[in-house]
């Protein structure tokens, strides 16, 4: 499987660029040849991002806000003259059983992984569709697939993803614009550190996926950087569970 585009260095951009999957993206797609363009809130963690890889073009941005993400997406159309690519990494994790669950608690996790996603995808198929095709991937997650207690309000977040990549995709298929999902389980990147921080959290995490480990971020970004690639161009509306097994099979009962 190659990674290198068929076209000459074309444009990827990816939200929360800085995060652990955005970031191992970035350096996996700059690798490959590609033109990578990132968005996030931290103006520090931008620059240490850039100090590595110093084609990346970033932009400091608040995914939660409708206007800041247009214009995000404006901004790397205007510096590369076009956008072929758009990867959502932006998301949280939150567990928590419904009834403990705050309004502003609630409302912070539909925005963090929900509208901003939402927000992400309009602004990015304008310029797509205007230049006849594009490819979108969504972030989703094994709890809008899996029952999993104290998962409520990421589960529904999550959900939404799901759904908005499968009318998504059946609205922009004509005009030749991909938009699929990954949904991972457990990742060992800093947004998991405080369920993997002991011993007794990681073992415990560990268990619940049957192939008996937590994911690496490669195990993710090898497959968002796929989608992107000309390989991929008649794979549209998937929802892709890398999740160590745990979405769709039970572990093996003890004798």
């Amino acid at each position: 499987m190659s990674l290198a585009p068929a076209s000459p260095s074309p444009v990827v951009l990816i939200a929360g660029v800085t995060g652990g999957l955005g970031s191992d993206l970035a350096r996996r797609l700059t690798a490959a040849g590609w033109q990578v363009a990132g968005y996030a809130r931290s103006t520090e963690k931008l620059a240490a991002l850039r100090a590595e890889l110093p084609a990346l073009f970033t932009v400091e941005c608040d995914a939660t806000q409708f206007a800041q993400v247009d214009a995000a997406v404006a901004a790397t159309v205007a510096h590369f003259g076009r956008l072929d690519a758009y990867v959502h990494c932006v998301g949280s994790i939150f567990l928590k059983a419904a009834h403990l669950t705050k309004p502003e608690e609630w409302h912070r996790v539909l925005d963090l992984n929900l509208n901003s996603a939402f927000y992400g995808l309009r602004a990015a198929v304008g310029p797509m569709q205007t230049q006849g095709g594009g490819s979108i991937v969504l972030l989703s997650s094994v709890a809008a697939q899996a029952g999993l207690p104290g998962h409520e309000a990421i589960a529904a977040a999550k959900s939404g993803i799901n759904g908005l990549v499968l009318s998504a995709a059946a609205s922009y298929a004509p005009r030749n614009i991909r938009i699929n999902a990954v949904a991972p389980g457990l990742v060992d990147t800093p947004l998991a550190g405080p369920l993997l921080a002991s011993e007794q959290s990681r073992a415990f995490s560990e268990k619940m996926h049957p192939l008996g480990r937590v994911g690496r971020p490669a195990n993710i970004t090898s497959l968002l950087a796929w989608l992107l690639t000309p390989e991929a161009d008649w794979v549209t509306g998937q929802i892709w569970s890398v999740d160590g097994g745990l979405a769709h099979l039970r572990p093996r009962p003890k004798a």
